[in-house]
C-alpha cells in the first residue's frame, strides 16, 4: 500500500521513466490471470444476482402500488434507489462483455437495463465510459474529470472560469448535495446526447426513454397526490444520485492526474490512477465488485465474482515490478477524495 497523499496531484518519480521499458509487463498478468481461469464466463452468477435485483425491482413497484397515496411510499423510494443503483452496476457489467461475451445479447440487455428500467442511454453512457477506461484521470481525454462544475486538479482550477469557478472553492462540501442531482443529470444528458454521435440508435433509445419516463411519472402523479409525488421524487432520484456517487467517487477521485504528453504503459497508466477498496462482502456487493477498481480496468470484462482473485494476483505482481498498487477502507476513499478535493480547490479560494 501507499500513502495516497503522495499519490495525488503528480505520479510517482520515476513511474514515467520506468514504464518506457515495461512495455511487455501487462501481458505477464494477462497469461498469469488467464491460466488461473478468471476470464471465463459465470452464468450462474448473474443469473442469480440480476434474478434477485429484478425480483427487488418488482417488489418496490407491487409496494408502491399497495400503499397507495401514503407518506409510506418515502420508504419505498429508498428501497427502489438502492435498486436503481443495483440495475445501474448490471448495466455497467453489461456493457462490458462481463455477463455475454457476444456484442447482441450484452447491448440488448444493456438497453433493456439502462434506457427503458433506468431512464439512461445506454450508447451515451457506453462511449463515455469506453473514454474514460481509455485514459482514466487523463486531464484532456477522461470525461469524469472534466471540469464541467468540479474541478480535479490545480491546472483546472487556475483556468476555472464561471460555475466551475464559484463550486470549486467549496467543491469538497458540496459533492455529495451535488450528488443528489446526479440521477437527474444522467437523464438530462441522455436525452441531451439523442442528437450525437454517441448514440448509434437514437429513435430506439429515445423511444425507450420516453417509456420510461410516461411510466415513472404517470405512476407517481396517478397514484399520489402532487406533493407527495414530487417528495418521492426528491428522495429516489437523490437518494439514487448518492449511491452512484458514493460506488464511483472512490475509484479515481484523488487518485494521480495525467497531463497531456505524460507517457506510460498500459499497466502503469491503470493501476496509478486507481484505487481498490477493501471492505469484504458487503463493499463487494454495495459496490457491485466496482471496488476492484485496479483488477476492472486492467480487464474489464472480467466477471465480477472473479475480481477478488484477481487483486491478490495483481498486487503480488506490482510488488514484483515496484509499482504502487493503492487500496483502502470505504470511509477512507472517501476522506481521501474528498481531501484532494478541497486541496485543489485552494487556489480559487485564495484568489477571492
Amino acid at each position: 500500500m501507499v500513502d495516497s497523499t503522495v499519490l495525488v496531484e503528480s505520479l510517482p518519480t520515476g513511474a514515467q521513466e520506468k514504464s518506457r521499458d515495461k512495455g511487455s509487463d501487462f501481458s505477464e498478468l494477462s497469461r498469469r490471470i488467464a491460466d488461473a481461469g478468471l476470464l471465463r464466463r459465470r452464468p450462474l452468477y448473474y443469473t442469480v444476482r440480476f434474478g434477485a435485483v429484478a425480483l427487488a425491482l418488482a417488489g418496490g413497484v407491487a409496494a408502491f402500488v399497495a400503499l397507495g397515496d401514503s407518506w409510506g411510499q418515502l420508504f419505498v423510494a429508498v428501497g427502489l434507489a438502492v435498486v436503481f443503483g443495483q440495475l445501474g452496476l448490471a448495466a455497467h457489467d453489461l456493457a462490458h462483455r462481463q455477463v455475454f461475451s457476444r456484442r447482441r445479447p450484452s447491448e440488448a440487455g444493456g438497453l433493456l437495463a439502462a434506457n427503458l428500467l433506468l431512464g439512461m442511454s445506454y450508447g451515451w453512457w457506453m462511449n463515455k465510459h469506453t473514454r474514460h477506461h481509455a485514459n482514466p484521470n487523463h486531464e484532456e481525454k477522461d470525461p469524469d474529470v472534466s471540469p464541467d462544475i468540479l474541478v480535479w486538479s490545480r491546472g483546472q482550477a487556475s483556468r476555472a472560469t464561471g460555475l466551475p469557478r464559484f463550486v470549486g472553492r467549496h467543491q469538497a462540501a458540496l459533492f455529495f448535495p451535488l450528488l443528489t442531482l446526479e440521477g437527474l443529470n444522467l437523464s438530462f444528458n441522455s436525452f441531451k446526447a439523442l442528437g450525437s454521435r454517441a448514440v448509434k440508435r437514437p429513435v430506439l433509445e429515445g423511444t425507450l426513454l420516453v417509456a420510461h419516463f410516461a411510466v415513472y411519472f404517470g405512476g407517481l402523479f396517478t397514484v399520489l397526490s402532487p406533493g407527495r409525488a414530487l417528495a418521492f421524487l426528491a428522495v429516489h432520484q437523490g437518494l439514487f444520485g448518492i449511491y452512484l456517487g458514493s460506488v464511483f467517487a472512490p475509484n479515481h477521485k484523488g487518485m494521480p492526474m495525467i497531463e497531456e504528453g505524460t507517457r506510460l504503459d498500459f499497466l502503469r497508466r491503470q493501476v496509478l490512477t486507481s484505487r481498490n477498496v477493501r471492505g469484504g462482502v458487503l463493499v463487494d456487493a454495495f459496490m457491485g465488485g466496482l471496488n476492484y477498481q485496479i483488477e476492472h480496468h486492467l480487464f474489464p470484462n472480467m466477471p465480477t465474482p472473479a475480481l477478488g482473485r484477481a487483486q491478490a494476483l495483481t498486487e503480488a505482481y506490482c510488488a514484483e515490478l515496484g509499482v504502487p498498487y493503492h487500496q483502502t477502507g470505504l470511509l477512507a476513499s472517501h476522506r481521501e477524495a474528498l481531501r484532494h478535493m478541497r486541496s485543489v480547490g485552494e487556489p480559487l479560494r485564495a484568489a477571492r
